[in-house]
This record gives C-alpha cells, sequence and structure tokens, in this order.
C-alpha cells in the first residue's frame, strides 16, 4: 500500500486501525462473547453493569439507558448484545449517521417491541432534531410526530413501549449535557492492558483452532495498542503466515517475523505512524514543527495525520502537541534508534519539549 495516495476509505485499511472492516464484522460476529462472564477485560464496567441489569431483571422491568464511550475497538457493540442476551431482549442496530431527520428516529421508535435494546452508534452524530426527539422517548417513551408544514402542523403523541437505548460513542465530549444526562448508567472503556489482550487472544485462538504459545500471545499483543479489535486482526493476519512459513503454531518468533512483513513494529507503531516520526526527527530536528507542514512532509492529509496516526503517538508518549507545533519526545528518538540534537535538549539532558 502506497501512504502518499492514503485516503479516507485506505486509512480504514491500516493493519493497526481500530475501526471495523467488513473481514472484521465477519470475525468479530463469530468470536464476540455472549455474557458478562465471558468478556474479557473492563472489570469495573462489566461489575457495574451486571448489578444494573440484575436489578433490572430482580424487577421484572426494563434495564435502564446505558451510554458507553471509549475509542473504537474496545466492545462497546459486544456489550450492547450482552445486555439484550442478559436481558432476554431483542436488539435493534443503527448509527448517528442513519438518522438525519426526526423522521427517520421516529420510524425506528415506532417499531420497538416492548423490551427491546436500541443500539445506537456514534450517537453523538445524530442530528439535532432527532436528537431533541429521543429526549421525549428515553424520558417519557413517547414522541410527537408533527404531521403538515407551517401554522397547520400538528403534533401526533404517540406511545412507545418501554424499551433500553444503549448509545455509543467515541467523542463523549460532543454529546449535549441533557442527552447525556438522560442515561441511567454512563461507563468509560479503558484501552487493554497486555495481560488482558493475551487472554483475549488465548479465546480467539481456542475459537479459530489456532494453535499459540502463551511467548506468541504475549508477542502480539504488546503490538495490538491496547485494542482487543487490533490484537484479534494481528492474530488472524499471523495465523496466515505461519501457516504458509511454518507448521501452523505461533510462536514468538513466527509472530514477530509475521507482523515484520506486515510493518508492525514492537510498540504497535505501523508505516503511517514511524513516517511523522521520522519526518518530524529527520527532517524538523524533532520540532516544534506545524501539522499542515508535518502533513505535507509525509505526503498526507492534514486530517490524516491528525485523527489517524497522532492520537496514538501521543498516547504512547512518543509526541507532544504544544502551543508552537508538534514536538517529539525523548522517547521518540529512543524508539527510531537517533540521538537528538544538542540545541533539542536541556540541561539535564532531557529534550524540552516546548523548545524554551
Amino acid at each position: 500500500m502506497n501512504w502518499d495516495d492514503t485516503t479516507d476509505a485506505d486509512a480504514a485499511e491500516r493493519l493497526v486501525d481500530s475501526v471495523a472492516d467488513r473481514e472484521d464484522q465477519a470475525v468479530e460476529a463469530a468470536l464476540r462473547p455472549k455474557d458478562l462472564g465471558e468478556f474479557i477485560g473492563q472489570e469495573k464496567v462489566r461489575e457495574q453493569l451486571d448489578l444494573v441489569l440484575r436489578a433490572a431483571r430482580a424487577r421484572g422491568a426494563t434495564a435502564d439507558h446505558v451510554l458507553l464511550s471509549g475509542a473504537p475497538g474496545l466492545g462497546k457493540t459486544t456489550l450492547s448484545m450482552i445486555i439484550a442476551a442478559e436481558m432476554g431482549a431483542p436488539i435493534r442496530i443503527t448509527s448517528g449517521p442513519a438518522i438525519q431527520h426526526a423522521g427517520d428516529l421516529a420510524a425506528i421508535l415506532s417499531s420497538l417491541q416492548e423490551g427491546e435494546v436500541l443500539f445506537l452508534d456514534e450517537i453523538h452524530r445524530m442530528s439535532r432534531p432527532a436528537e431533541e426527539m429521543l429526549y421525549m422517548a428515553m424520558e417519557d417513551f413517547r414522541v410527537d410526530v408533527i404531521v403538515g408544514k407551517g401554522p397547520g402542523a400538528t403534533a401526533i403523541p404517540l406511545e412507545l413501549p418501554p424499551f433500553t437505548l444503549v448509545g455509543a460513542t467515541t467523542r463523549a465530549g460532543l454529546l449535549p449535557p441533557p442527552l447525556r444526562d438522560r442515561f441511567g448508567f454512563t461507563a468509560h472503556m479503558e484501552f487493554y492492558e497486555p495481560a488482558e489482550l493475551e487472554r483475549v487472544i488465548h479465546r480467539s485462538a481456542d475459537l479459530l483452532e489456532v494453535e499459540i504459545e502463551p511467548d506468541g500471545a504475549a508477542e502480539i499483543a504488546g503490538r495490538s495498542r491496547g485494542t482487543p479489535r487490533i490484537a484479534n486482526r494481528l492474530l488472524r493476519r499471523v495465523r496466515d503466515y505461519a501457516q504458509v512459513k511454518a507448521d501452523g503454531l505461533i510462536t514468538r518468533d513466527i509472530a514477530a517475523a509475521a507482523l515484520a512483513v506486515y510493518e508492525v513494529d514492537a510498540r504497535g507503531l505501523d508505516r503511517l505512524d514511524r513516517g511523522v516520526l521520522e519526518a518530524l526527527l529527520k527532517l524538523f530536528g524533532g520540532g516544534p514543527v506545524g501539522l499542515s507542514t508535518l502533513a505535507v512532509a509525509v505526503g498526507e492529509e492534514r486530517e490524516t495525520v491528525e485523527e489517524v496516526a497522532e492520537p496514538f503517538l501521543v498516547r504512547e508518549g512518543l509526541l507532544a502537541r504544544t502551543p508552537r507545533g508538534r514536538v517529539a519526545t525523548p522517547a521518540a528518538w529512543a524508539h527510531l534508534g537517533l540521538t537528538p540534537p544538542r540545541s533539542q535538549t536541556t540541561g539535564n539532558g532531557q529534550q524540552d519539549l516546548f523548545g524554551a
């Protein structure tokens, strides 16, 4: 793949992208845990959600509305399906971008069965008119359908059966407070620790009938960027390599060799991530440098660098955003095996992130 020609569609094809493609969706359906007991990680969220669901079942009531926030690939969709399974209810799945008019939402809500779970992914991207209709639906289980236009328009109240809305968002800060406050339970999904990802990988390997040694799982987990979806995707690619180049058994050496082929390094950086770091270090001496200039240097769109590469680099402590521009950290120089110029270090030998 030529990163110089990357588009938004191409970005989704990155091996370490946490956004699901069609292949991921098909595999996830087979690997997805069916109840909270099978769900790995997110201990606090699981404990709290278990109490909410058990209490609702004991009362014979519909579960409270649930808001799940966090980065893509951490299990928000899986938890929504588990909620429906635990409550013995059907689930309806849609997304915020698919609801651009209040009528779109009214059509969905009016067809819900009692107790049904409505999963609304990327809820922050829903249109404002639909959002305002959702307020009443969540609180009073009622919507007003507007018939006609102008002064002659009439609002017809439509009663809804009790239902549970599960909203998912990658950007909780974009949700207006009136909507956020109507959820009875909110949870933030955290990135996974390597030990948790190893458990995910072993479980997926069993379901995929792949032989994997503990050190092989550890090698994949360490490159999975704290995200189960990426861990499962890397496992599938390593499985392919092991079947073609070895005897099918995934060891540490086999996993490392396979991921080297796919240009995923020991910290989970891929070619795009390293390209950004190399441009920042080699062309601009570690910065500070403006985002647009950095994007031009790597042959990418500004949005691609800012939204695709930067979040992980910042989270890994390899890059910092400062008022003067993007700056490489000492860890970035060490990761690429380069020595920072003297002008980039302070008296104690540490890089000055703000260029002061």
